[in-house]
């Protein structure tokens, strides 16, 4: 991705102290140019970098409970009803302010990468900036890394698209390895029964240890008893005296036995259930994601059986909104718009297109939503500024706005249909 202007030009602080004429010999030209340009020692604030450097910052240097905290603590409300991707959103816009809320994200982006920043300190020069990038890297410290670098005060334009470029790809390597996720499914399941069937003989076998243990204490007690009755007794029998201290001998060893055996089935038993919560949490995340991908796959079964693709055939209208007319989309990929608008039309609706700012203006979201009956937008292929854009509008015009999981015209065909389970009588939340 081609990208130009990641880095401001830093102001030099104003603490330092000013230069004063001197009336004896002055500085050679070449000190007065290496005055001129040694790099500023403040580091770049957040809000004088690049706006498209915001997004990448906020996902990848803060986790989502720091994010969501400091979006409570800025917009001054509980944000639990918030998705993480609407508090990533506010995140961003946020990173562009210059008040003490924008200042706030940025403190907690220096106290969380503190070590980082004290590690590029020693840079001076970006050739120096540029290997610890590499470094951290190397080391899988990309949060704090790509902070520290983008700002540093000796941080140029190359090394900023360097790191931008980075952290790109590896959001790409990420999303490529959640495609895996399904596949996983069914070993985890595997593995779940597998150790819930350790966790129940274990539990069987605490279980009988404790019994066990509790049946030894009993005799144990009795046999303490029958000790001190003995001890009472005038003429107490030396034969039998010696038989119950070895009893009890007997008794005290099998006792430790059976803790130690209790002591190792405890121990067996937490790890296999942090395996199984674990398993059960992996479990959930991956059937959310095959119900999603099944309710596309049914709206897309659905049109396939009524033969939609077929020339001047007439889309299942079961399965659309009622009173929707015309559709609003915002964002996506150009090649694929034209599907779409072919798939409203033979839907009876009129699809209005909008790419979020890449060529057509920002300025005409406000017109085409006013036109629109329902607005929608896919969440993987659509810029934060449109998003908030599309949701203002949408609540000034008491229009619903619909959030699609992807590009595909399975997840526009699903979100239609979710759609027409409820009448557009507000935002979509």
């Amino acid at each position: 991705m081609a990208l130009s202007g990641l880095v401001r030009v830093q102001q030099r602080s104003t603490d330092e102290a000013p230069f004063v004429p001197s009336f004896g010999a002055g500085p050679s030209a070449e000190e007065l140019t290496a005055l001129l340009e040694a790099p500023a020692r403040r580091r770049t604030r957040l809000c004088d970098l690049s706006p498209n450097l915001h997004c990448s910052i906020v996902g990848t240097c803060l986790s989502t409970g720091e994010l969501r905290s400091i979006v409570a603590k800025a917009m001054g409300r509980d944000v639990k009803t918030l998705t993480d991707h609407e508090i990533h959103g506010e995140g961003v816009l946020l990173a562009q302010r210059r008040d003490p809320m924008g200042k706030l994200l940025h403190k907690a982006l220096d106290k969380r990468h503190q070590l980082a920043i004290n590690q590029f300190a020693r840079a001076t020069t970006a050739d120096a900036v540029a290997a610890l990038w590499a470094a951290a890297k190397r080391a899988g410290e990309i949060p704090g890394g790509y902070w520290a670098v983008l700002s540093h005060p000796a941080t140029t334009e190359a090394v900023a698209q360097a790191a931008f470029a980075d952290v790109h790809m590896l959001s790409h390597l990420v999303g490529a390895a959640n495609r895996a996720d399904i596949r996983r499914l069914a070993a985890l399941e595997q593995e779940r029964a597998a150790l819930e069937q350790r966790l129940e003989a274990a539990q069987s076998e605490l279980q009988t240890a404790r019994t066990t243990i509790r049946a030894l204490e009993t005799t144990l007690a009795e046999a303490a008893a029958g000790r001190a009755t003995k001890a009472t007794q005038a003429t107490p029998d030396a034969a039998e005296t010696g038989l119950l201290r070895q009893r009890i001998l007997e008794l005290e060893d099998r006792l430790r036995v059976e803790t130690a055996r209790r002591c190792r089935a405890e121990d067996l038993a937490g790890p296999i259930r942090q395996s199984e919560a674990a398993a059960e949490e992996a479990r959930k995340a991956a059937e959310d994601r095959a119900a999603a991908l099944a309710q596309e796959l049914a709206a897309l079964e659905a049109q396939w059986h009524s033969d939609a693709d077929a020339p001047g055939a007439q889309v299942e209208t079961r399965c659309l909104p009622v009173g929707v007319s015309t559709l609003l989309y915002v964002g996506g990929r150009p090649n694929q718009v034209h599907r779409l608008r072919d798939f409203a039309a033979r839907a009876g609706m009129t699809l209005l297109h909008h790419d979020g700012g890449f060529e057509d203006r920002p300025g005409l979201l406000a017109g085409l939503v006013s036109r629109a009956d329902v607005a929608c937008f896919p969440v993987d292929c659509v810029s934060h500024d449109a998003v908030a854009a599309v949701k203002r509008f949408c609540r000034q015009a008491a229009k619903p706005y619909l959030p699609l999981r992807s590009v595909g015209l399975g997840s526009f065909m699903a979100g239609l249909a979710r759609l027409a389970t409820r009448p557009p009588d507000g935002p979509e939340s």
